[in-house]
């Protein structure tokens, strides 16, 4: 099984709260307030998607993980630039096959909730799409912890239709051992070609407010 779950998007210089403003008034949604990633250095807000995904907004903290930790780097190098979509996420089953490929252990996650529940996590590729960005990082959400992936925190307002990414599809294809860059039901990718560094060029929304791309 693989799953786009969400996409990520850095906070720029103007902070969290004016730029989840800025984008939950662009779709006409409502945001959720995520929490701390103490392991990460990185703290973000929520918005639910239907078909169990979310858009996540990010941001580092001052804090030593995120010095160390390759999550919080690559929060942090994308706000330095301004802010905007850092990567995109997909979940499977199994990460040992990506772990052995990339010749490393996935790294465990975290969130509490405020009445101490708590979302964990293993997650991998970081490091990959620092390196080149246009390619996923991989997640596998612990067992049992279902009830609360971020894209249940209320009822979806918003669907995510398409991605628009600058890169190769041959090499986002190659890096999740996939014969398709896209193996996903419900959501497009479309490929433009870099004239830059590659990654995230805009994603598409069905919302509130229409069809609505950031």
């Amino acid at each position: 099984m693989m799953r786009l779950d969400h996409v990520s998007f850095a906070v720029g210089p103007d902070g969290m709260d004016a730029t989840v403003e800025r984008i939950t008034d662009a779709l006409g949604v409502d945001r959720v307030k995520g929490g701390i990633h103490p392991r990460f250095g990185t703290a973000n807000a929520i918005i639910p998607l239907a078909d169990r995904q979310y858009l996540e907004i990010v941001e580092v903290l001052d804090h030593p993980s995120a010095n160390k930790a390759p999550f919080g780097q690559a929060v942090r190098n994308r706000s330095q630039v301004g802010g905007g979509w850092m990567g995109w996420c997909v979940t499977v089953d199994d990460l040992a096959p990506f772990e052995e490929r990339l010749g490393r252990r996935s790294v465990p996650g975290n969130r509490k909730f405020p009445d101490n529940q708590e979302l964990t996590w293993k997650q991998i590729g970081i490091k990959g799409l620092i390196a080149d960005p246009q390619v996923p990082y991989l997640l596998r959400w612990d067992d049992g912890t279902e009830h609360l992936h971020p894209s249940r925190a209320y009822e979806p307002q918003a669907r995510l239709v398409k991605l628009s990414i600058a890169g190769s599809p041959k090499r986002v294809a190659d890096w999740l051992g996939s014969p398709d860059a896209d193996p996903f039901d419900n959501v497009a990718v479309e490929w433009v070609a870099p004239s830059g560094t590659p990654g995230i060029m805009s994603v598409t929304f069905s919302s509130p407010k229409g069809e609505v791309t950031i």
